[in-house]
C-alpha cells in the first residue's frame, strides 16, 4: 500500500505473436481471413467499431453473386463471419488504436492494451459515408435513406427520389438513378457543381433529372419510411417540400485510415495508395484491401476481391521471407 493507504496496482500489457493480423472486417476483412486461414496463417482479426462494416447498415443486397434471392447486409456478414470462423480465424470485437510498421515484425495495439506482433498485416478498415446530420436522416436509414445509389437504387424503381451532392459521385449516381426512377431531384448547395464538365453535361441532358441549385435539405420527412424532404433555397430563403420516397446522400466518404497516417502513403483524401493491381502498400508486409484503398467502386464484391488479393499477397510475402 502507498502512504495514503491505497493499493497501487500495475497493469501489465499482454503481448502476442501471430503470422497474420487483419485489421477490420466487412467483405474485405472476412474474405482475407478465409483465404489466410485456409493457407495455414491462423489469422487474428480485430473487427473494429462496426463488425461487418457498412453492410451492417444495409437492408437487401441483391447484386452480390451467389445470392439469387438476395440477402440482408447483416445476414451476409454473418455468413462471411461463420465461414472465417470455420477455418479457425480468431475474431475479436475490438479496435486497433496504434500501429508501428518499422518492421520486419509489425506491431499493433488494441484498445484493451494487447500488443500484437505480426510479419504480415492486412488492412480492411473500410470507409464511412459522410452524412448531412439533419433531422430524420439517421432515423430513416435503411427505410429510404441511403448513401449508395448503386446498392439501393433498385428498390426505388419507377419512384421519385432525391440525391444530395455536387461532385462526380453525385452526378454519376443521379444518372444511374434516372435510368430506373421516374424522377430524380439533384440538390446542389451552390449555383454550380464540382463535377467534371462531362458529368455535368450528362446530368443536364437527362430529362428526368431536375437540378435544384442553391438548395439545402433541412429535414427528411416520414414516419416508418421516407415520405418527402424539406428543402430551402439559399438565395430566396423559400422553404418547400418534395414528395420523394428515396433520399440519397452523395457528399463523399471518409476512409478509416487515420491510425495508419504516420506510416502508409495516403492520397489527399486519406485513401491508402497501393501498387496498381496489387494490395501492396509502401511498407513491406502491410497490405490494404476494400474501401480503405478503393474510392472508385466501393462495392461488396470488389472489396471481397481485394481481400482475397491481400491474403494471397500476405501468404506469398511470409513464404518468400521465411517468416
Amino acid at each position: 500500500m502507498n502512504a495514503v493507504g491505497c493499493l497501487t496496482v500495475t497493469f501489465a500489457l499482454t503481448m502476442e505473436q501471430v503470422k497474420c493480423l487483419i485489421i477490420g472486417s466487412g467483405p474485405a476483412g472476412y474474405t482475407a481471413a478465409i483465404y489466410a486461414a485456409r493457407a495455414g496463417l491462423k489469422p487474428l482479426m480485430y473487427t473494429g467499431m462496426q463488425p461487418g462494416g457498412q453492410l451492417m447498415t444495409t437492408t437487401e443486397v441483391e447484386n452480390y453473386p451467389g445470392y439469387p434471392h438476395g440477402r440482408t447486409g447483416p445476414e451476409m456478414m454473418d455468413d462471411l463471419r461463420e465461414q472465417a470462423l470455420r477455418f479457425d480465424t480468431e475474431i475479436r470485437q475490438e479496435m486497433i488504436v496504434k500501429v508501428d510498421f518499422t518492421g520486419p515484425i509489425h506491431k499493433a495495439w488494441s484498445e484493451s492494451g494487447t500488443e500484437i506482433h505480426a510479419p504480415a498485416v492486412v488492412i480492411a478498415t473500410g470507409a464511412s459515408a459522410k452524412w448531412l446530420g439533419i433531422p430524420g436522416e439517421e432515423r430513416l436509414q435503411n427505410a429510404g435513406v441511403s448513401a449508395c445509389a448503386v446498392c439501393d437504387g433498385f428498390f426505388f424503381r419507377k419512384q421519385e427520389v432525391a440525391i444530395v451532392g455536387a461532385g462526380d459521385t453525385a452526378a454519376e449516381e443521379a444518372t444511374y438513378l434516372a435510368k430506373i426512377c421516374s424522377k430524380v431531384h439533384l440538390l446542389v448547395r451552390r449555383d454550380e457543381m464540382r463535377a467534371s464538365k462531362i458529368m455535368q453535361e450528362r446530368v443536364l441532358a437527362t430529362p428526368n433529372i431536375e437540378v435544384h441549385w442553391n438548395t439545402e435539405t433541412e429535414e427528411v420527412l416520414g414516419a416508418e419510411g421516407v415520405e418527402g424532404i424539406r428543402i430551402r433555397n439559399n438565395k430566396t430563403g423559400v422553404v418547400s417540400e418534395l414528395p420523394v420516397t428515396g433520399f440519397f446522400v452523395a457528399i463523399g466518404h471518409k476512409p478509416n485510415t487515420d491510425v495508419f497516417a504516420d506510416w502508409l502513403t495516403l492520397d489527399e483524401t486519406g485513401y491508402i495508395i497501393t501498387t496498381p493491381g496489387r494490395s501492396l502498400t509502401n511498407i513491406p508486409g502491410v497490405f490494404a484491401s476494400g474501401d480503405a484503398q478503393d474510392k472508385i467502386y466501393r462495392q461488396a464484391v470488389t472489396a471481397a476481391g481485394t481481400g482475397c488479393m491481400a491474403a494471397l499477397d500476405a501468404e506469398r510475402y511470409i513464404t518468400e521471407h521465411g517468416l
